[in-house]
């Protein structure tokens, strides 16, 4: 309303016609952008719609990372992917912690966890806190899980930490340099156009990616598109998300020829984000690999296709 008002006066003033216009069009851009603005959600509010009674938090590096501790037996630690949190593996929980004991966190820039305070989202880091993570929780060797982002992470960790990890589970994981990418990091580098992630998020661009992740839409519920977008909107989620895009990842694939653990790779064939081939690259590369490759899904099996995608992790682990 204040700036039609203004405008209103302007108008009145102004006996140049083409400034006149030019103005109540500079006013409508500031106008629409006032509208578009969206703003932070506050920890608070989101731990009463996204934490539960399994929820706790432990302080790292300055962070309260938030993770999920259930059921009993030997450890699955899961880590999820960029832009998404340790909900992802909500269905994959349910049947897993009737066996095993499931942990599952938020990783730095992600989900109530939020930005790391030094802006450092090295995949070294990443390795580092997990590290610290699983010593406070007195866990000295665990199955090991990671989507996509997460994937990366744990070929890493294990590459250091090879006593640590009783078997390895990579699901479309990163690693592999590629000539094409999102367009959403390629928004998240570039200068100016990135505010758009930053100050102006609407609904659909999360769901959008979220199109771009899962192969059948029609699996993407209301319920999934709010999570996701709630998230993003967590206080300081949107300016990591712009840090860790511009993050240079450095190819560290030569690690995997040293990894000897017993490792499954689950891929989702029509994965738009990273492509299946990639699948065969890490097959070749490790040791002791064996790949399960899934029909009618894309980046995020475990979400997308839950009791597909369990079927090779269980016959792995049993």
């Amino acid at each position: 309303m204040i700036p039609f008002i203004i405008l209103s006066l302007i108008m009145i003033k102004s006996n140049n016609r083409k400034k006149s216009v030019l103005i109540i069009l500079i006013l409508l851009l500031v106008n629409a952008l006032f509208f578009a603005y969206t703003g932070d959600i506050s920890v608070a509010e989101l731990k009463g719609k996204y934490a539960n009674d399994e929820s706790k938090f432990i302080e790292i590096d300055g962070m309260q990372v938030h993770y999920r501790d259930e059921g009993e037996g030997i450890p699955i630690v899961l880590i999820h992917g960029t832009a998404s949190s340790l909900h992802t593996w909500d269905a994959w929980t349910n049947s897993l912690k009737n066996d095993y004991r499931v942990i599952r966190l938020d990783m730095p820039a992600f989900g109530l966890t939020g930005p790391h305070p030094n802006q450092d989202y090295s995949i070294k880091t990443y390795s580092g806190l997990l590290d610290t993570f699983l010593s406070r929780l007195s866990i000295d060797s665990a199955y090991l899980v990671g989507n996509s982002l997460g994937g990366g992470i744990a070929w890493h960790y294990t590459a250091e930490h090879p006593t640590k990890v009783k078997k390895l589970v990579l699901i479309d994981p990163t690693g592999y340099p590629r000539n094409g990418e999102p367009w959403i990091f390629k928004l998240a580098r570039t200068p100016v156009l990135n505010a758009i992630i930053k100050y102006f998020t609407p609904k659909s661009l999360v769901e959008d990616n979220l199109k771009q992740v899962f192969f059948n839409d029609n699996k993407i519920t209301p319920e999934l598109i709010d999570r996701y977008y709630d998230l993003t909107l967590r206080e300081g989620n949107r300016t990591a998300f712009i840090d860790r895009a511009k993050t240079k990842m450095i190819d560290q694939t030569e690690k995997l020829k040293s990894i000897h653990t017993p490792t499954l790779i689950i891929w989702g064939k029509e994965d738009s984000w990273i492509p299946v081939s990639d699948g065969q690259r890490f097959l070749n590369d490790m040791p002791n690999a064996k790949i399960a490759v899934l029909e009618n899904t894309g980046h995020v099996p475990m979400e997308e296709s839950p009791k597909q995608s369990l079927t090779p992790l269980l016959e792995f682990l049993e």
